[in-house]
């Protein structure tokens, strides 16, 4: 009876290894990522700017390009399309409240990070850097964040305060963008 114990640790032991073995080998699927794969999809923007790509747009060619990509789903001004409000100015702490760019969103880059990565929804990441920075200008400008004739670029645009900073919790509180 004794020894039935000590067969039994031996026995989880070897399935062990054979295990975290097998773990490390993975399950042979695909093909292994290359470095500059890697790079082409590893696009992140941080709130405090990291990341921004050159490039620089004003709100008027933003409202063009806006127009033609993007008014048939957000509507023309903004708003009335099938798809999210990207204008609102109903207070957050009201019955209806808007989830839109002005009055939610806590960073000017993220909604950068946003358009470059997602817009238009049927031909995702197609937009040039200045193309996604005009659109950036141009819905931070409807949205009364900025005036028409401000330059969005990556040094311009992290400095852009939005109206909801400090509306949201922070996970990480030593962590300051």
């Amino acid at each position: 009876m004794r020894r039935f114990p000590h067969r039994l640790l031996v026995f989880a032991a070897l399935c062990g290894a054979s295990l975290s073995i097998s773990a490390l080998e993975g399950p042979r699927l695909g093909k292994p990522v290359t470095t500059s794969e890697i790079e082409a999809i590893a696009i992140h923007i941080y709130p405090d700017g990291t990341g921004l790509p050159e490039g620089s747009g004003h709100s008027p060619e933003g409202e063009k390009l806006y127009q033609s990509l993007c008014a048939n789903c957000h509507g023309p001004q903004g708003t009335g399309g099938s798809a999210d409000e990207l204008v609102g100015k109903s207070p957050l702490n009201g019955p209806h409240p808007d989830r839109s760019i002005g009055n939610y969103w806590p960073y000017a880059t993220t909604l950068f990070d946003f358009i470059r990565r997602s817009m238009p929804l049927n031909a995702p990441r197609s937009l040039s850097n200045d193309q996604v920075y005009a659109l950036t200008a141009y819905l931070l400008e409807i949205n009364g964040i900025i005036t028409k004739d401000t330059l969005i670029n990556k040094e311009t645009l992290p400095a852009v305060r939005m109206p909801n900073r400090e509306g949201f919790i922070s996970l990480w509180p030593q962590v300051k963008y």
